[in-house]
């Protein structure tokens, strides 16, 4: 690679290093936020989901705004925006400015994660170059993953919660300095066609889906605001896809899904969102809430799920040459799945050698599933549609995660909830409901009555590992599904593809 191009490459990789780290080093800092801003575990959710949920929906329109006004002056404004972003959370005083900087933090995201790519194949025409660089970003892009809980287990620890957002400054302002003078401008605006009218629904139908779950995890199914956002919900994503297949330049070409491998295909995407993007969020508020682990410690028993991603995602090429990608999918999606049924006996006391191998396992299948999905979407639509499709294949990941984190949430405190007032009301303390709820929603101990607070402590942890449990049982079958329909319609599809060409 010539050297002039060094800093091009160091100034792509270090934008999208810094957007995917906030994907993964918030979590562990999640108990220390509650903590020192007293947010509920509602709050939490959204803490997580505001970044993700904007991801997604703005993520489609992305790369055309890159397209339409330059390719450069869009991603150094994702930067500069996510410099912004990072500096309203590091000096939130409280829940509400807290979000509105995961907010823009999640539109700058949006941003920065496809125009790398973009800005990567126009610097890079050669095709072997190209290729190169872009397995870099990519390994480049896994440790983030890898380094975001440990970097911010550490952090937290030691500087407070607010240091995981302040380490994105210096290293954004670097960023910016580097794009600014090495990356050259380019764009296409006569293939950009800005489609306001589906972002706009498409932020409506995902935030009221999102915001219904997330109700009905702390008011229940019934609350009036819970079914409201939910039926909300449910008639925006309506009107996103009528309005989808009538507008002549959708930012969802809906004409892709005719193919049925590529539907079934983003089905696994989403699903994969949901089932296992979304549990990093759940095994940390396990470790921490109820094994009692500090914040590093978490990001040091979690690293097992990324170290195998790691070092399992380089061999999916040959694997899937040997077995077949889908197949390899397959064993992916089937391989979480079961880590995800063993959590389901994890407990307060459970020996971290389990939960560890547990943790591997998963990774191994993520590590499996996540490049072979993305393989196989790209390859059952138009070549010259290509970034299109990799919009689509990651904004249907990212919607799935953020339903995933609201659904799988909502399931965990409600079980724990309702488990622990039980349990509570057996003890006969009063009002068992609202001292549970304190307890679950607010990690709040103080009104632990005759049963003293170690003793409501003892009882909380067992009631949220029940919940963890729930959660897990979900995940697990939405994974195993998903691997019984990648068995009954991808593989025989592939099996024949390969007959055929034979």
């Amino acid at each position: 690679m010539p050297k002039r191009r060094l800093p091009l490459v160091a100034a792509v990789y270090l934008g999208t290093f810094v957007a995917l780290l906030d994907v993964s080093i918030v979590n562990v800092a999640l108990p220390a936020m509650q903590k020192a801003l007293r947010i509920d575990f509602g709050g939490l959710q959204w803490v997580v989901d505001a970044y993700t949920l904007c991801l997604s929906a703005f993520m489609l329109s992305a790369g055309l705004i890159g397209d339409r006004y330059g390719r450069k002056r869009s991603w150094l404004a994702g930067v500069g925006i996510f410099v912004l972003g990072s500096a309203i959370c590091a000096f939130a005083p409280n829940l509400p400015v807290l979000l509105a900087g995961r907010v823009v933090q999640g539109i700058a995201g949006a941003l920065l994660i496809p125009g790398a790519l973009s800005i990567l194949t126009q610097a890079f025409p050669d095709a072997r170059e190209r290729a190169g660089v872009i397995g870099g970003w990519a390994s480049f892009a896994g440790v983030s993953l890898l380094v975001g809980p440990i970097i911010g287990g550490i952090l937290v620890e030691m500087a407070g919660w607010q240091s995981i957002f302040l380490i994105n400054l210096p290293i954004g302002l670097a960023t910016l300095v580097l794009g600014a003078f090495s990356i050259n401008e380019t764009s296409h605006p006569e293939h950009a066609h800005l489609d306001l009218v589906g972002l706009a629904l498409s932020i409506v139908w995902l935030g009221a889906l999102t915001f219904g779950l997330i109700s009905a995890g702390e008011h229940g199914w019934g609350d009036r605001w819970t079914l409201t956002t939910l039926i909300l919900g449910v008639v925006g994503l309506i009107a996103f896809l009528v309005f989808e297949m009538r507008t002549p330049k959708p930012m969802l070409p809906l004409s892709l899904f005719r193919d049925v491998r590529f539907a079934v295909a983003n089905v696994a995407s989403f699903s994969l969102g949901l089932a296992s993007y979304s549990s990093v969020f759940l095994f940390s508020m396990f470790l921490q809430q109820a094994q009692g682990w500090s914040p590093t410690q978490t990001g040091l028993r979690m690293a097992p799920i990324f170290v195998l991603q790691m070092l399992v995602s380089p061999l999916v090429g040959r694997l899937g040459a040997r077995y077949g990608l889908t197949t390899v999918m397959t064993a992916g999606y089937a391989a979480f799945g079961v880590s995800m049924l063993g959590m389901c006996w994890a407990g307060p006391t459970t020996p971290y050698l389990a939960i560890g191998l547990l943790f591997a396992l998963g990774g191994f299948g993520n590590a499996l599933a996540v490049p072979s999905s993305n393989t196989a979407a790209m390859s059952y639509a138009p070549r010259e549609r290509s970034g299109m499709v990799s919009a689509v294949i990651n904004a249907t990941r990212q919607s799935g995660t953020a339903i995933g984190i609201a659904l799988l949430g909502a399931l965990m405190s409600m079980r724990a909830t309702s488990l622990l007032t039980g349990r509570l009301a057996d003890a006969g303390v009063a009002n068992p409901e609202a001292v549970a709820r304190a307890a679950v929603f607010q990690h709040d101990f103080s009104a632990s009555g005759a049963l003293g607070e170690e003793g409501l402590r003892r009882l909380f942890t067992e009631a949220y590992a029940s919940g963890f449990h729930a959660a897990t049982l979900t995940a697990a079958i939405v994974a195993l599904l998903t691997a019984a329909l990648l068995l009954a319609v991808l593989v025989p599809a592939e099996a024949r593809t390969a007959r055929q060409a034979g």
